[in-house]
């Protein structure tokens, strides 16, 4: 009886967000070929959709699944280093990007050289990060949130599966801007619930947290940690700058205000909920791990199927499936965003129906996810091994845009060979070779891509000026 209330809450919550989207957006007309309408929501976001839509998009399952199932302390700094990300998004890129009136993040690239080349290569590098690494996590932690939580006997990759169908129904027929209201509603509900899991947990173990080894406590991460404590003066900030400033599933939330001001209003509103979110992402971890032991990315949905009333898990799963949702359609939206424009628009057919093609590559993403959601399976730690997978192309494509934005008359080829030697040289030192921290060796990554594509500049092919700063009035 207390499964079926359950379910009979999640379906009706989920089902009056689904409704409230729909009542939103029905009577909006849409121009089936704008590309700004279709993934930009036509520029009309206010401030507080911006900030709701950022922080339901970043906070999925794959951040509170993951980051509780690291069951420590050191984890919070992916939050707190996170603030800074947003501030520079705010404060320095996102009135270039409204000054190029771009639609996708990459399409700065291509003004800034008059190259179509640099921006198609950038997106690629995205799509294929998309969908080999972030959607699949995506389905793979949501799911086994709700497996966990119910203690159903379905496998997490049949969930998977209704995650997948559900999400891609919403990008593709919803656009950003169904995407963005509904991220709103779930955001709320996400984190009032969130906080409440958290105060039931300390309450579970009476606020004691003794008995948890002290290494799981600190913010000061040893040799041996997941986050050493000098990586935080190397790779961590640039991590959050890539993440924040020119990840496009990201950063088109903010180009899809309505101008630089409701844009910085809402990033500045979501840092000071990233603020709070280590108090839902880390805390139930550490009480699972005293009542659990080391259990892993299963902590937190049997901590919440432990302590949380019938009625309240019914309404918190809701949110939670929200949250997944609102991951993976944002990941397709843009996915399909840098596809249509990047490639297909500029390559193929400048006139095409845009949510024609949006819908074809939402499709092909999505089954491409579902198929990859057992190799993430087998991970010991997901969020671990997504940051250090995402190095693979987050590195190159931030050493892409500092040399845009930082220097003048650096040569579109030496860019383009820039991001292949970096994408080769992280993946040395993720399956080769790895003399240090993964953290550091993103580092050490941007370091060496922007020195080899500067010196090809200058050097190899020959750039008519010398390279000098970028002002943000240029």
């Amino acid at each position: 009886m207390e499964q079926v209330i359950q379910l009979v809450i999640f379906f009706g919550l989920t089902a009056l967000v689904g409704l409230i989207t729909y009542l939103k957006c029905r009577k909006i007309v849409r121009d089936s070929s704008d590309s700004k309408d279709y993934f930009l929501a036509g520029g009309g976001l206010s401030w507080i959709v911006v900030a709701g839509s950022l922080m339901m998009t970043n906070i999925s399952a794959e951040q509170i699944v993951g980051m509780n199932g690291a069951q420590s302390l050191l984890v919070a700094w992916w939050e707190i280093a996170a603030a800074i990300g947003l501030i520079i998004l705010a404060k320095w890129l996102i009135p270039i990007y409204y000054k190029y009136n771009c639609t996708t993040t990459t399409e700065l690239l291509e003004r800034k050289y008059n190259d179509k080349g640099i921006r198609a290569m950038v997106s690629v590098l995205f799509m294929l990060g998309y969908a080999f690494i972030l959607l699949p996590v995506v389905l793979y932690t949501g799911s086994l949130f709700m497996k966990s939580m119910f203690g159903l006997s379905i496998s997490v990759t049949a969930l998977a599966i209704i995650f997948a169908i559900v999400g891609a129904i919403y990008a593709i027929f919803g656009g950003l801007r169904a995407i963005a209201i509904s991220d709103s509603l779930n955001g709320i509900g996400l984190l009032v619930m969130g906080v409440v899991v958290s105060y039931l947990a300390l309450n579970a173990v009476n606020w004691d947290l003794s008995g948890v080894p002290i290494e799981r406590l600190t913010l000061v991460g040893n040799d041996q940690s997941d986050i050493p404590w000098h990586t935080l003066l190397t790779g961590m900030i640039f991590i959050q700058i890539f993440y924040w400033g020119t990840n496009m599933v990201i950063t088109q939330r903010a180009l899809a205000a309505k101008s630089v001001k409701e844009a910085q209003k809402g990033l500045y509103a979501a840092v000071v909920m990233k603020l709070i979110i280590p108090i839902i992402v880390v805390l139930p971890g550490l009480v699972a791990y005293k009542l659990y032991g080391d259990v892993g990315d299963v902590a937190y949905g049997r901590l919440v199927g432990d302590i949380l009333p019938t009625w309240i898990s019914g309404a918190f799963a809701a949110v939670m499936a929200g949250a997944v949702l609102s991951s993976f359609n944002s990941c397709l939206n843009s996915a399909a965003a840098l596809y249509t424009c990047d490639i297909h628009q500029n390559y193929i057919n400048p006139n095409a129906n845009v949510k024609k093609i949006g819908t074809r590559v939402a499709l092909v993403f999505t089954l491409i996810s579902v198929a990859l959601v057992p190799v993430f399976a087998e991970s010991k730690s997901i969020i671990s091994l997504l940051q250090q997978l995402n190095g693979l192309y987050s590195m190159p494509v931030l050493a892409a845009f500092i040399c845009a934005l930082a220097f003048k008359n650096v040569s579109a080829k030496a860019i383009k060979v820039g991001l292949v030697f970096g994408v080769l040289v992280y993946a040395v030192f993720t399956f080769v070779w790895s003399p240090f921290h993964f953290i550091h060796m993103m580092a050490i990554t941007l370091a060496a891509t922007i020195l080899v594509t500067l010196f090809l500049s200058r050097f190899v092919f020959a750039a008519q000026q010398d390279i000098k700063p970028l002002t943000a009035n240029t």
